[in-house]
């Protein structure tokens, strides 16, 4: 990537030219990138399109099973300073091929659910979609990372039909029960107010804070079960 500097030469920009002119002059640097105002618009489409299948997905869940296992679904699309800090973090030149084929969660969404067992059950069908294309599962349910997070994260291509024809676009998925969700945001206002900068100590009680939500998910689910069967075993006049 170059851009022109003075007596008309191009030089490449060095990473802290680049943060720099980003501080300084906000819209200016989204120009450095080609197509960079296509791209929000074009993921923001990604994301509406992906919520429409959701909300599908959920009307025939509750028709179907009696109940709707999502409990809520938020979107967002990343900030562009946590673009660049990611491109940079990679080491990739700043360019908008480098973003599109290199940076899967521009667009996020995250879906809540009550049970671990919705969220699997929401991932195996959304692997069996042909409107969809599952590139990649990340885990963290099975195996929690090291401070106890636990999320499920899927990346999924998103076809959409556009003036030029049909183009894919990666949309990161994080699926939680709510007492993950819960966690999770907790963990982060404190990093937040702690400016990452967090106490040994907090750490181990967060840890452990993860695991009693995880021990509650697993007991609300076999509460569940054991409600299922008491209402199966139970008169029809009851």
């Amino acid at each position: 990537m170059t851009i022109s500097k003075e007596q008309g030469k191009d030089l490449p920009l060095s990473p802290v030219e680049i943060r720099e002119l980003w501080e300084k002059t906000g819209e200016e640097k989204l120009s450095l990138l080609e197509n960079w105002r296509q791209l929000p618009m074009m993921y923001q489409m990604a994301l509406e399109e992906l919520q429409n299948k959701i909300k599908l997905i959920q009307s025939e869940w509750k028709l179907r099973q009696g109940y709707n296992p999502i409990e809520h679904v938020k979107t967002r699309i990343k900030e562009p300073v946590s673009i660049l800090k990611k491109m940079e973090r990679k080491g990739l030149e700043l360019s908008s091929e480098n973003l599109f084929n290199n940076i899967h969660d521009i667009a996020g969404m995250r879906i809540v659910c009550a049970f671990v067992k919705d969220i699997y059950s929401l991932v195996d069908h959304l692997q069996m979609r042909e409107d969809l294309q599952v590139i990649e599962i990340k885990d963290y349910i099975a195996a929690p990372k090291p401070n106890g997070y636990q999320s499920l994260h899927v990346i999924v291509a998103v076809p959409l039909i556009l003036l030029e024809g049909q183009r894919s676009i990666k949309v990161e998925i994080q699926l939680r029960t709510l007492a993950m969700d819960f966690w999770a945001s907790m963990e982060h206002i404190l990093f937040y107010k702690y400016d990452k900068q967090v106490p040994s100590h907090v750490i181990k009680e967060l840890t452990e804070a993860a695991k009693a939500a995880d021990e509650l998910d697993k007991k609300m689910l076999s509460l569940r079960k054991e409600i299922i069967a008491l209402s199966e075993n139970s008169p029809a006049d009851a």
